[in-house]
């Protein structure tokens, strides 16, 4: 009865060699088509993710948060202290674009560091560009929650500042334009000279030296722009040559910056 049994559960010997047969394989590869749908997360959500992450990290290092628009408000006002309106309101008013705009790229430049540096020392950048999504999709994360802390805060204290600076109320829209379609030009080409100088202990020089020729083009057409709204003359041009400087460094500045990161990281 035992052996009878024991025959009666035994599995045929076709299933026993197919059995053998499959041990014999290497392992299969597990493939993203045989998983399920749910389980494979949208590379937008990834994009929202990175992007809440670096604004709650941002949040809670408010000294690289506020040191950048100490400066711009600091640079302006010791620059109309130094010029003073009473006696010299009306040149004051004419150098007022540059000096806002001028004070506003070195105030970007202050907190460019902190795009990438702090991922990079504790290894969260090398898992950002090992993962499945799309590198040039999270570095565009990165840069916007950039512009989000630095970039939009200095748009709202530059009417303030323009009017420290005696700047005519006609070029307040023309000033908020410039700085609306300039200062993410400075974060798109500032995280290319990030990515290319964040392996070495003592980059910042040699940032500034890669960053500050790409900061010219934006600085003359924003401060003209800025200049010929005062005088009453036409921005169409300037403000077209932003716009078109804009949509270039979209469509090449994250491509950019994710190539050089991973240089930089291997």
């Amino acid at each position: 009865m035992a052996f009878g049994f024991m025959f009666s559960i035994a599995p045929p010997r076709d299933a026993v060699r197919k059995k053998r047969r499959r041990s014999k394989d290497p392992t299969p590869t597990l493939r993203v088509s045989n998983m399920p749908h749910a389980t494979i997360p949208s590379p937008w959500r990834a994009f929202f993710t990175l992007f809440r992450r670096d604004l709650l990290l941002a949040m809670r290092r408010r000294n690289e948060l506020i040191n950048p628009l100490l400066f711009f408000v600091l640079v302006v006002a010791l620059f109309a202290m130094g010029v003073r309106a009473e006696e010299h309101g009306k040149l004051l008013g004419i150098m007022a674009p540059g000096v806002i705009w001028v004070a506003a790229l070195l105030a970007s430049m202050l907190s460019l560091e902190s795009m990438f540096r702090s991922d990079f020392e504790d290894g969260s950048l090398e898992q950002i560009l090992l993962s499945p999504y799309p590198t040039l999709l999270l570095v565009f994360a990165k840069v916007t929650a950039h512009w989000l802390v630095t970039g939009l805060p200095l748009i709202l204290l530059a009417p303030l500042l323009g009017v420290l600076l005696s700047l005519p109320g006609s070029a307040m829209g023309t000033l908020l334009q410039t700085l609306l379609l300039g200062t993410p030009v400075l974060s798109l080409a500032g995280a290319i000279g990030v990515s290319l100088t964040i392996g070495l202990r003592r980059g910042g020089a040699l940032l500034s030296l890669l960053v500050l020729p790409l900061y010219v083009p934006v600085l003359l057409f924003a401060a003209k722009a800025v200049a010929d709204s005062a005088l009453g003359l036409s921005v169409i041009f300037p403000l077209k040559m932003l716009g078109a400087m804009l949509l270039l460094w979209l469509a090449l500045g994250p491509v950019a910056t994710a190539a050089a990161l991973k240089i930089s990281v291997d």
